[in-house]
């Protein structure tokens, strides 16, 4: 049965790290996953947790009766120069201990590199997957990654390629929905391709910015290199939820035991708990619909 988590960044800058698995409870999931939080995997700088940190956490989740069913650290693995590469390497080998002293073993990332130098990323982060592939898989461990906007590699396919060639069943895709439109809005048929190797999709609305001749954000100077996208409760966007759910259905996903749903709505922090409620339930019908 598919695993419905809450991503609650949108409590992160209100709330003590060991508040969140009380929130979560209370907006009624039962898993959440735990995203950058300066208390305990910062974005792109080393983890600031310590052992005793790591375990009051998993106490206080256990006493929520909640669980944490991934880590998303986003470090710059695939960074075209090598100081900040060997950084994001050494603080990312951390992460991935702070993951099995959790006891969770699912890990998602995103690629971190740069469009405009994507030979040099894609060549470094293959270099990092040498040094963090070994401990992955050792500890048995799976790694997704998401081809965020503005990395190195944007397309999905590209991006399945990319994973593909690394030739280890322990790395897969995170599907991003509200990514969709930058990933080439290919979801019928990049998703059957990706198949078993999918590990999570991110619940969260986004408009397309193609559309009105692509004229749907104005952004200054004309012509800049800004990508734009949101992460809206479901059905404030233009993603077509019943197509997405469709295919995650006739590919077996949603009926896999280890396939992760994360809500994660950034766009509404001012109604976090209300709207991760409504993403809960709607999730739910989504799974359920046949």
């Amino acid at each position: 049965m598919v695993t419905i988590a809450l991503d609650p960044t949108p409590f992160h800058p209100d709330h003590d790290l060991l508040d969140l698995p009380d929130l979560v409870a209370r907006a009624g999931f039962e898993h959440f996953q735990l995203a950058p939080h300066p208390d305990v995997a910062p974005f792109f700088r080393h983890p600031t947790a310590d052992d005793a940190l790591v375990a009051a956490l998993a106490k206080r989740a256990a006493d929520a009766g909640v669980g944490i069913c991934s880590l998303l650290p986003v470090q710059r693995i695939s960074w075209p120069e090598e100081p900040q590469r060997q950084a994001a390497v050494k603080n990312f080998r951390r992460v991935l201990q702070i993951a099995v002293d959790l006891g969770v073993q699912v890990v998602n990332t995103e690629f971190s590199g740069r469009p405009e130098r994507a030979e040099d990323s894609e060549a470094a982060f293959h270099r990092s997957m040498e040094e963090l592939l070994p401990v992955v898989e050792r500890e048995g461990l799976t790694l997704n990654l998401d081809p965020h906007p503005d990395d190195f590699v944007e397309d999905g396919l590209e991006a399945w390629r990319v994973v593909r060639g690394l030739n280890s069943l322990h790395v897969g895709v995170v599907y991003v929905a509200s990514h969709t439109f930058h990933y080439g809005d290919r979801a019928t048929t990049l998703l059957p391709a990706v198949g078993s190797r999918l590990g999570a999709v991110y619940a969260a609305d986004t408009f397309d910015h193609r559309r009105s001749h692509g004229l749907r954000y104005i952004t200054n100077p004309p012509g800049n290199a800004a990508r734009v996208h949101q992460h809206l409760r479901l059905g404030a966007g233009d993603v077509d939820w019943d197509e997405l759910f469709g295919t995650l259905r006739t590919t077996g996903f949603l009926d896999r035991p280890d396939a992760l749903l994360v809500s994660n709505v950034f766009a509404e922090d001012e109604t976090a708990l209300e709207t991760s409620r409504f993403q809960l339930e709607r999730l739910r019908e989504l799974t359920a619909a046949r």
